[in-house]
């Protein structure tokens, strides 16, 4: 039986850095030499990161890439050939999203990206052209390979079924696809239907992994065979090298039927007997997610140069999931936690707080407000006259917190994780310039249930309780007035967060969430809540989007909107 063995390089690359990724790629090509792999596989655009956006529309960047790549194929002189992404073109909107099949110390042939997609958090038609070029394949090891990236895959009757008509042995398909939850599986049921579309050739799909302001990839790639089944798969949200050793189906197709074909390299050993590969387990679904916030966290603050964060410990259990995150993330050594109680603050607030920093072994430094909060007070005295205090004053304790952590930042050269999750963010349940004033937003598409389940799981995953049990019990509060607790001005979690998942990520209208049972005196007023609140959203710092549907890149609703 001929055998391909394949080494997906499943790498984190950083968009712009160019000569860091290609050190990257040499790193990983000297992996899979050592591995015996006859073709390595790297993810889309190895050479810009993914996505590179409006990096493309300069001419200088594409031809700094293109150079870069051929730097890169002059050091791959082995037996292992490889598949690069990278960009192709002149920039100003002339590009493609492309791939480059590389050995023997040169670019043997490309390929450019077919479907584009444009839908949720991708813009690809904004920066590149669609690949229209003849279809080819290309042989490695004698065996004849349909190449194709990412949203070609996705594509019913696009071009993975078109490579196997024309004669492709084996499908390798790299990637750049980003993580929701549970999308391992789907990404695995989508491309079983390609496998079984392309009439049974078996398929390979490397996908890139790490973190890039809101987007964060999980890697798990996978191989499937000719029957759909999984063949291996690599770990969520790690850096790996996958070595497969993938049978080659005998060509269904007579010769002259077969598309062009390119060599690329000679056999290597196409008869060895195929090893047993890695299937990697799935996590559970809090797990997952939990793991991909780490790898989000960690990598917005290392690639943009940071080593500490400091973020506002409340003792609520927002805040102490952030730091327990920010901890898995970085190190604990590398988190300040900074508590700045209130007048309105609760004894066990402060403990809570207290207790969990030294459990999780943070530092931690207390800063009350009072004496700024008097001042603000005092110097409002005049112009308040008269009024009856309200959210004004509420909202005056979060900003002058901001202030604070600001202050911080600024002399220590910390960077501020903001605390406030989906739910809150949806009805803007926020102050703006107070706790929403940060860099970034861990956990912005988490719901409030998700978070108390994270929270939980947290402690089951370290054996101990670290987050106390009173923070995941206690009624949820912001503590900026007496007795203040959040379901005096929202409805119960357990009822909000299925009608906000509806209402966002559904798009449902009121009518049909009102259709769908839930409360309409309810639904009216949460969802003008969460119409009302675009302009909030749009000025609070970006955060790891891990739902179908995140505030930002992929809902982009106007601001000034008089639908309802």
């Amino acid at each position: 039986m001929a055998v391909l063995r394949v080494a997906i390089c499943q790498i984190n690359t950083k968009v712009g850095d160019l000569q860091g990724n290609a050190d990257l790629i040499r790193k990983w090509m000297r992996e899979a030499e050592r591995e015996g792999a006859d073709l390595a596989l790297f993810p889309e655009l190895t050479i810009t990161g993914y996505p590179p956006e409006d990096l493309l529309l300069k001419p200088n960047f594409i031809a700094e890439n293109i150079r870069v790549l051929h730097e890169v194929a002059a050091d791959i002189t082995g037996h292992c050939a490889a598949v690069i992404g990278f960009a192709d073109g002149e920039g100003h909107g002339q590009s493609y999203n492309a791939l480059a099949v590389v050995a023997g110390g040169e670019v043997k042939a490309t390929y450019h990206k077919r479907a584009l997609p444009n839908y949720g958090v991708f813009d690809e038609e904004r920066v590149f052209l669609s690949g229209t070029e003849p279809m080819q394949l290309h042989e490695v090891a004698g065996i004849r390979l349909g190449l194709s990236i990412c949203e070609d895959s996705w594509i019913a009757g696009g071009p993975i079924p078109q490579l196997a008509a024309g004669g492709a042995q084996i499908i390798v398909n790299m990637n750049a696809s980003p993580y929701y939850r549970r999308k391992t599986e789907r990404r695995q049921e989508v491309m079983a239907d390609r496998v079984a579309e392309a009439g049974g050739v078996p398929f390979v799909y490397g996908n890139q992994v790490g973190g890039q302001d809101e987007l964060v990839f999980d890697g798990s790639s996978f191989v499937l065979d000719a029957d759909g089944n999984l063949m291996a798969r690599a770990g969520h949200c790690v850096e790996e090298l996958l070595v497969v050793d993938v049978p080659a189906i005998e060509s269904k197709v007579p010769a002259e039927a077969t598309f062009p074909v390119v060599h690329i390299s000679d056999s290597t050993g196409r008869d060895r007997e195929a090893s047993s590969p890695r299937i990697a387990p799935l996590l559970n679904e809090l797990d997952e997610l939990h793991e991909a916030l780490v790898l989000a966290t960690r990598d917005y603050v290392r690639k943009n140069g940071f080593q500490d964060i400091c973020l506002g410990l409340s003792g609520g259990i927002d805040s102490t999931l952030t730091a327990a995150i920010a901890a898995d993330a970085l190190g604990p050594e590398n988190v300040h936690c900074v508590l700045m109680p209130s007048r309105y603050s609760s004894d066990h607030s402060v403990t809570d707080a207290e207790e969990f920093a030294e459990r999780l072994g943070v530092s931690h430094r207390t800063i009350p407000i009072e004496p700024g909060h008097a001042a603000f007070l005092e110097m409002f005295a005049d112009s308040f006259a008269g009024r009856e205090e309200g959210l004004t004053e509420e909202n005056l304790q979060s900003r002058i917190r901001g202030v604070i952590l600001m202050g911080l930042t600024n002399k220590f050269g910390w960077l501020v994780l903001t605390t406030g999750n989906k739910s809150e963010a949806a009805v803007g349940y926020s102050t703006l310039y107070g706790d929403t004033a940060g860099a970034y937003a861990v956990i912005k598409d988490v719901y409030k249930l998700d978070v108390y389940a994270l929270s939980r799981r947290f402690n089951e995953r370290a054996g101990r309780e670290i987050i106390p049990d009173s923070v995941i019990t206690k009624p949820p509060s912001a503590e900026l007035r007496p007795d203040q607790r959040d379901d005096q001005s929202l409805p119960p979690y357990e009822e909000l967060d299925p009608l906000l998942e509806a209402y966002i990520e559904g798009d449902r209208t009121v009518a049909e969430l009102i259709d769908m049972g839930f409360d309409e005196e309810t639904v009216k007023r949460i969802c003008r809540l969460v119409d009302i609140s675009e302009f909030k959203r749009r000025q609070t710092p970006l955060g790891a989007r891990v739902t179908k549907k995140g505030f930002g890149r992929d809902r982009r609703l106007p601001i000034t909107n008089g639908f309802r």
